[in-house]
């Protein structure tokens, strides 16, 4: 008795293109980086400590001292709490990466077929992720201790859209100090001089025309205050309405990606 054996044709690997591959390497990471997040919660609440802290600080013991003309003080803070939650918020991206390169975990990445680009976007698209998060329960917190968006859900929509593009255009720039570090505590050391500067002196918490004339010009043209002042324009409304500095925040979002998302690509070339 024979028996016949049916062939199967063989099945001809599929091709796909450079770019397919690069976004589905990018999909793999950013979803490792975010079971990260829901294994260990206690990082996502570390995130959110510190905000709700600068929240209540401000709105109930230095917010008496700060006068805003013509609006609740609270309602002036809380797009700076935003913008400090997000660019404080990026400092985790360079203590992720310095942690997994100096795990080594940047090698194994190395030593696989995939995209140099997927490990840093998988890192900076999760790390997007958590700010939609921490910022969603800050506008709740706001909401608790008075805060009121004034110009209705889209304009509150719009606002966090802008805040959130801006702090994954900051991720990019703390990407190339976390694979330039040689550790975590490293990285944060380095970047939190970078970040005082930029969340303190700015329109965050204060007016700009408070502040020293020498330091005035780099309080309203740095990116921060320019973020911030976005934020309330679409937020607000009123006085603070001014469509120019949307343009520029965008602009400036954008031009920070343009630039160091390459460089930050390079690094991890170089580095790993």
């Amino acid at each position: 008795m024979t028996a016949t054996t049916l062939s199967t044709p063989a099945l001809a690997p599929q091709k796909r293109s450079a770019l397919a591959w690069a976004i589905a390497d990018t999909k793999a990471v950013t979803w490792r980086n975010l079971v990260t997040l829901r294994r260990m919660p206690q990082l996502l609440v570390f995130s959110t400590i510190q905000p709700v802290i600068f929240v209540l600080l401000f709105r109930y013991v230095f917010g008496g001292a700060i006068h805003i003309p013509g609006v609740d003080y609270v309602n002036y803070l809380m797009p700076g709490i935003f913008a400090q939650t997000v660019t404080f918020g990026a400092i985790q991206t360079g203590i992720g990466l310095a942690e997994d390169l100096n795990k080594g975990l940047i090698e194994r990445f190395r030593s696989l077929p995939m995209a140099r680009s997927a490990v840093l976007a998988g890192r900076t698209l999760a790390d997007l992720v958590r700010n939609v998060f921490v910022v969603a329960l800050m506008i709740v917190v706001g909401y608790m201790v008075g805060f009121r968006v004034q110009t209705g859900i889209l304009g509150m929509l719009a606002g966090v859209a802008v805040i959130l593009l801006f702090g994954f255009s900051l991720t990019w720039i703390f990407a190339i100090i976390g694979l330039s570090a040689p550790n975590a505590e490293t990285a944060q050391a380095m970047s939190f001089p970078i970040l005082a500067p930029l969340v303190f002196a700015s329109s965050a918490f204060v007016a700009v025309d408070t502040m020293p004339g020498w330091l005035q010009p780099f309080a309203t043209y740095q990116p921060v205050s320019i973020a911030v002042d976005a934020v309330r324009s679409l937020m607000l409304g009123g006085q603070f309405h001014d469509t120019g500095k949307v343009i520029a925040s965008l602009a400036w979002s954008i031009g920070i990606v343009a630039v160091f998302a390459p460089l930050a690509v390079r690094v991890y070339r170089r580095t790993a």
